[in-house]
């Protein structure tokens, strides 16, 4: 492989990853200070027009991927390419229809859902890409799509905050946890529905029915040898990492209003 097309292979946290999740943060620093003065009404508008357009990526990328001969060799194991598979019902793609709706209605349970929970699943994904994904080019259809959309869901989640639409507090983290149980549950449900009519017998969006191999899930799966409960422990995990997030915001806040000189 020459150096040239060897610069253009996508691995987690490889010199290409770095570079594409610093052009992305770039893109929300800019668009947050540009937006600063700008109307309430601006800054809802340009976010909800981001993740529309995410959107419809999203299923142009999708239709690629069906045509992708490589990635149905990849998957192979896994029936290949199934559009009841892909489906956005994964946790990352449902935030990315949450997050303009939540921006929408102005629903604070929405945004909380978004911002905490959307970007931390997109990141997921992209530290932990599935088969086909991980050390291939990324001028590639598939690739760009991937890569591409979940880094837009983590950039609209922080969106809400760096746009002044949202700001954690702690009243927030209980009904987060608890949307994401009640979702997750809704989830396997179709899981199963989709196994037992035969339209996807692999079917495992949030990773509610297998593990796929994925190391910590399969040290839950080890404390908890059942389908959907083992992922309680996640819970826990995100318990603590919403705790942390707002910790530091509520010191940020309290450091700015310190330094604030009375008027």
């Amino acid at each position: 492989m020459n150096t040239e097309s060897s610069f253009w292979i996508m691995r987690p946290f490889n010199p290409l990853f770095i570079t594409v999740a610093l052009l992305f943060l770039a893109i929300l620093v800019v668009s947050s200070l540009i937006l600063r003065k700008k109307s309430e009404e601006t800054r809802r508008t340009v976010l909800v027009t981001a993740c529309v357009v995410t959107f419809i990526g999203f299923f142009i990328y999708k239709y690629a991927l069906s045509l992708d001969a490589e990635f149905n060799a990849a998957t192979a194991s896994m029936g290949g390419f199934n559009w009841w598979g892909e489906l956005p019902l994964q946790l990352c793609n449902i935030s990315m229809i949450l997050i303009p709706i939540a921006v929408i209605r102005k629903s604070r349970p929405l945004m909380c859902f978004g911002f905490f929970i959307g970007p931390l699943g997109a990141f997921m994904a992209l530290v932990i890409p599935g088969n086909g994904f991980d050390g291939y080019s990324l001028l590639i259809p598939r690739m760009l799509g991937y890569y591409g959309t979940h880094f837009m869901i983590v950039i609209a989640g922080w969106a809400l905050v760096t746009y002044g639409l949202f700001r954690p507090r702690f009243s927030d983290l209980p009904g987060a946890a608890l949307s994401l149980l009640v979702l997750a549950l809704a989830v396997f449900c179709v899981n199963m529905l989709l196994r037992w009519s035969g339209l996807h017998p692999r079917a495992n969006y949030f990773f509610t029915v297998e593990t796929e191999g994925i190391g910590l899930l399969e040290t839950f799966y080890r404390w908890i040898p059942v389908p959907l409960l083992y992922m309680i422990p996640c819970i826990g995990i995100l318990l603590v990492y919403m705790a942390v997030v707002t910790a530091a915001f509520d010191g940020v806040e309290k450091i700015m209003a310190g330094n604030k000189k009375p008027e």
